[in-house]
């Protein structure tokens, strides 16, 4: 039986004007629902496939602030969302999660000066801005991640180096197998090994379920360090 909170996103693109950028993103073409049967799932594809665009829908539909935090963040500094978020009807399951966050790498700045602002006696800021931005990152996690809770992330990975990444990738398998579920959006080769996750390809035609081994993040990877002084001879040469 699928126990996720999201268990599925259905598009109604009757909902988005014609003359929309929406309507011209490839892996949107022709796709009528998507299925959450995972406790992780991962978005990937190349810059501009609409990945993002997606979370952000999917976070906003759900009734998080566009620009991240938890559901008791309500502010605005550059509204920018699209109108993707009308266009879908979230397909909730059985269970409420009791905690939830949306992390955005692009405004966590303004989340973290938000969260000092919210801040008070009984529950005293994490001061973010005070750490590196990785260790802010790696902090926030720490922080928000508890089991039976829903977490939208998109490239959490941004600020964090390759032993970090190792960190947030623990703590996401240890919280998933508690009851929490992830829909992440990612580059890393890193967090994409994490076991029995779905990954959405947003490349190469319409969404659809593919092999960490598919995944460009793993192949370009595999390919530079295996292969890392022919290819750069071949790519730096005129």
């Amino acid at each position: 039986m699928n126990d996720q909170f999201i268990q599925g996103v259905i598009f109604d693109w009757n909902r988005i004007d014609n003359d929309s950028y929406i309507k011209r993103i490839e892996a949107f073409k022709g796709i009528e629902k998507l299925d959450f049967n995972k406790s992780i799932t991962f978005f990937v594809g190349e810059n501009g496939s609409g990945k993002s665009t997606l979370l952000e829908a999917l976070a906003v539909a759900h009734g998080f602030n566009p620009e991240g935090g938890t559901k008791n963040y309500a502010f605005s500094t550059h509204d920018t969302h699209s109108e993707l978020c009308d266009a879908i009807r979230i397909s909730k399951g059985y269970r409420r999660e009791k905690y939830g966050y949306f992390l955005r790498a692009e405004s966590f700045y303004n989340v973290a000066t938000q969260e000092e602002e919210y801040a008070d006696i009984t529950h005293p800021s994490a001061k973010y801005h005070e750490k590196s931005h990785g260790e802010s990152f790696l902090a926030l996690a720490q922080n928000y991640l508890y089991p039976n809770g829903l977490y939208l992330f998109d490239e959490p990975e941004a600020a964090l180096s390759p032993q970090r990444q190792l960190t947030l990738l623990i703590q996401i398998y240890k919280c998933a197998k508690e009851g929490a579920q992830f829909i992440i959006v990612t580059h890393s080769p890193i967090l994409l090994g994490i076991p029995d996750a779905d990954i959405y390809c947003f490349d190469n035609g319409r969404i659809h379920l593919c092999e960490y081994e598919d995944t460009e993040s793993y192949q370009i990877t595999e390919m530079f360090i295996n292969n890392r002084q022919m290819l750069l001879d071949r790519l730096l040469t005129d």
